[in-house]
């Protein structure tokens, strides 16, 4: 039986517990994006020990992960829609920092390949709580920004998985970089039990369900707001033209620069501290302005910037010189972390109250198909086929992320699309339609 549950029935809670819950969720996100980065600060001194083609690390690496991380994140977004969120995100970190530290231990191929696979069924029960509980902490017409604050653990993480797992990787082998990263996750579960209580689901929703729905009437109502779909694509394209192409870009500058292990992170590392971080407190800035409460502005916003972005995402893998490339890796990835807090928060004002973890998990399967499994195989594939049957080089990778980068089009594309549904769509869901 549905219930009127409007925001004053359930207290509010202060502005410092807000934004604590806020601060731990960005620091799950951090040791998420860090235990996944590590793999490719490593990937070339992996793929060397192991004898692999490019193709064969790709699978290894990210594919392996992601067929688990995809096949459970629905299943644990259904649980998150009707349990408690707090405990099985708590559960979720344990596992994958459990096994992100475990491939450091791995013997070989087999044993990485299991401890990978661990990785992705811990980190498919991440993400999804994180969102559900932050939506019930910030109403609509904060969610935006509040999931730009949120998605700072992206840069973060990836600067953690870059400098300091490059540097570890570089002073005491590749293995070592797993132990650095997987341990803080454990601690950071038993923080979460002991300070986060679960929050009343739908607190800002002026009409909440009695009960999740099932399965397919999400996925009903999914297909008719039509936004949440474009939005969804958007998203899920943006990942794989920005971290599609980040997966293997160490490799690349190790390879085509003549520089030591972990030194294609190094290279990375500042302007995903900076850069990132900068792109983020910006994106939270400015969808905090309320002339950004009409989605249709954020999505618009999206649009031109990754568009724009795409231009120098293929600048830096066609020029020769490493100053040059650089240069335009300052301005193309500060863009792959400015759609993921907005995006984020469009899928959570999209759907009502009891479909929202459902949503998200939607909205990463679609992002994690097409950046962990389609993008690095592809990639990786077409690598191999343009060395010939040789050794992948530089000049081979090079010509299969020169075929990617383009694809930021087509995440734009979506965006541009999902505008023209945004203002209806979430009116649906708010109770103004």
């Amino acid at each position: 039986m549905a219930t009127i549950a409007p925001s004053a029935q359930d207290s509010s809670p202060s502005l410092g517990q807000r934004w604590y819950v806020l601060i731990v969720m960005m620091l799950v996100y951090t040791i998420n994006i860090a235990d996944r980065y590590v793999m490719s600060t490593v990937l070339e001194p992996i793929r060397l020990e192991l004898g692999l083609s490019d193709g064969g690390v790709a699978f290894l690496t990210g594919v392996s992960l992601a067929l688990f991380y995809v096949t459970m994140g629905l299943p644990l977004s259904w649980v998150a829609d009707r349990y408690n969120r707090r405990n099985l995100l708590s559960f979720s970190i344990a596992v994958w920092s459990v096994m992100t530290t475990l491939c450091g231990m791995a013997a070989g191929y087999w044993s990485l390949l299991a401890a990978r696979i661990g990785v992705g069924i811990g980190e498919a029960g991440g993400t999804p709580p994180c969102n559900t509980i932050v939506a019930d902490y910030f109403p609509p017409d904060r969610r935006a920004m509040a999931m730009t604050i949120f998605a700072l653990g992206a840069p973060i993480g990836a600067w953690l998985g870059a400098d300091l797992a490059g540097m570890v990787a570089h002073d005491y082998g590749w293995r070592s970089a797993f132990f650095v990263l997987g341990v803080p996750g454990v601690l950071l579960a038993v923080l979460i039990m002991a300070t986060i209580k679960e929050p009343p689901r739908g607190r800002y929703d002026v009409k909440v369900e009695g009960s999740a729905p099932p399965f397919m009437e999400t996925m009903r109502f999914l297909w008719s707001q039509k936004a949440a779909v474009h939005a969804m694509m958007g998203g899920g394209l943006s990942a794989f033209w920005g971290w599609g192409l980040m997966w293997f870009t160490p490799a690349y500058i190790e390879r085509a620069y003549g520089l030591e292990v972990g030194a294609g992170g190094g290279v990375l590392a500042p302007i995903h501290l900076i850069g990132g971080i900068g792109a983020s407190l910006l994106t939270a800035w400015l969808f905090a302005k309320p002339a950004y409460r009409d989605p249709s502005k954020i999505l618009r916003v999206l649009a031109v910037v990754t568009a724009l972005a795409t231009v120098p995402s293929f600048l830096a893998y066609y020029t020769r010189s490493l100053d040059q490339a650089t240069w335009m890796w300052w301005i193309f990835i500060p863009a792959i972390y400015f759609y993921i807090g907005p995006t984020f928060a469009l899928a959570q004002n999209f759907a009502p109250a009891k479909m929202r973890a459902m949503f998200i998990a939607i909205s990463l399967l679609i992002a994690n198909v097409f950046n962990l499994i389609v993008a690095p195989q592809a990639v990786g594939w077409m690598s191999d086929y343009f060395a010939g049957g040789g050794e992948p080089s530089a000049d081979s990778l090079r010509m299969a992320l020169l075929v990617l980068a383009p694809t930021g089009f087509w995440a734009a594309f979506h965006y541009w699309r999902a505008e023209r549904y945004a203002q209806a769509d979430q009116a649906r869901v708010s109770g103004g339609a």
